[in-house]
């Protein structure tokens, strides 16, 4: 069974461990009726469109 030469210090130990904590920016895709940034797969927050037809009043 292999077994380590060295022990593997702290700060590498946490830097592997944080690379997983990243916060990563949410997904945007543009609306097709008024152009403006949404989510995908949700109703546009500016003009109430999804998909072709108008899901909510705004």
């Amino acid at each position: 069974m292999a077994v380590p030469k060295k022990k593997t210090s702290k700060a590498k130990t946490r830097s592997r461990r944080a690379s997983s904590w990243q916060l990563k920016a949410p997904a945007r895709s543009l609306c097709d009726r008024c152009s403006q940034a949404k989510l995908p797969h949700r109703v546009c927050g500016s003009c109430g469109w999804y998909k072709g037809r108008q899901a909510v009043e705004v």
